[in-house]
């Protein structure tokens, strides 16, 4: 297994949630999946994946355009966030990611950056036993503008005090890592790191 290490920069580590910190994507797209059926049609795997890290009522704005449906997006999020925690116990952690986090607990100030909400940030941070290790956790629900805005991540480094450029920000996908270099931050993919890469 690839070791993921700190960037020496970095005075302090923000994580990526889904896709992350926890390999929570195939359970996202069977929840998706299970909400395209039931609304009469066929979300592709690919797209899902392209957008990675946008807030699921967001995406819900953007099925409707692409697939001319008319889905109420704050119904459909709690339909689809529902399916997700039907699967909750399964999800695992992605190690290489959580070592580091664990490793740096204490050390450097860390936080969470998610396009998720924090209900369901808070559940999954447990079902991978790793959610006291981060007391700033910044979900869709605190900013205005998300992934590939840079909010989240401006609004993590605000939280734990600390520049912008001084952070180093860890990402499965290209939306977030986009965001983190609009914010100024040390960008990390961590993909390579997967053991069940995408």
């Amino acid at each position: 297994m690839l070791k993921l290490i700190k960037n020496p920069k970095a005075k302090a580590l923000i994580f990526d949630l889904d896709g992350t910190l926890a390999d929570t994507m195939p359970n996202h797209y069977k929840a998706w999946s299970e909400v395209a059926n039931f609304n009469g049609f066929h979300f592709p795997e690919d797209l899902f994946y392209k957008l990675a890290g946008i807030p699921t009522f967001k995406i819900v704005d953007m099925l409707n355009e692409m697939f001319d449906k008319k889905m109420d997006p704050e119904e459909t999020h709690e339909q689809k966030e529902n399916a997700f925690l039907k699967l909750i116990h399964t999800i695992q952690p992605i190690q290489p990611v959580l070592n580091l986090a664990i490793n740096y607990f204490g050390k450097i100030p860390m936080s969470v950056g998610t396009g998720g909400v924090p209900d369901v940030a808070a559940l999954t941070l447990q079902a991978i036993n790793a959610e006291s290790y981060f007391d700033i956790i910044v979900t869709a629900r605190d900013v205005k503008n998300f992934k590939p805005a840079p909010d989240t991540f401006l609004r993590c480094a605000e939280l734990m005090n600390v520049n912008p450029e001084e952070c180093e920000v860890f990402e499965d996908s290209p939306l977030g890592l986009e965001a983190a270099i609009k914010a100024g931050m040390i960008a990390t993919d961590i993909r390579p790191y997967y053991l069940n890469s995408y």
